[in-house]
């Protein structure tokens, strides 16, 4: 079992900048794939990016290419999206999401564990 908790949603400023964090307990993180996911008011959840378990490896949605950065630090087990130039359209809630694969899942569907999710909300 893998536990994740997500922190560091709030209330932004359309163009600011907001740091999510996710904290693993469970299972060894480090051997995880990790990613995040956001759902929008009445929208399907959504890929937001991919971590492969040392980092090597990063993917990332169109909409959110240049200006999100995934990282993790497997020493705190925690996870990290960095979200920069934000726009109304961003405003959702966050989920962290991981899985034991080996592949780096793009789909919801390809991860085992999920947190509770921060909202993001941006204004303009």
């Amino acid at each position: 079992q893998v536990q994740l908790v997500e922190s560091g949603g709030g209330l932004a400023q359309a163009g600011s900048s907001l740091t999510l964090s996710c904290a693993a307990s469970g299972r060894s993180f480090s051997r995880n794939v990790m990613g995040w996911f956001r759902r929008a008011p009445a929208k399907e959840r959504e890929f937001v990016a991919a971590i492969s378990w040392n980092g090597g490896r990063l993917y990332y949605a169109d909409s959110v290419e240049g200006r999100f950065t995934i990282s993790r630090d497997n020493a705190k087990n925690t996870v990290y999206l960095q979200l920069n130039s934000l726009t109304p359209e961003d405003t959702a809630v966050y989920s962290c999401a991981a899985t034991g694969g080996v592949l780096i899942p793009l789909d919801q569907r390809g991860y085992d564990y999920w947190g509770q999710g921060t909202q993001v909300t941006v204004s303009s």
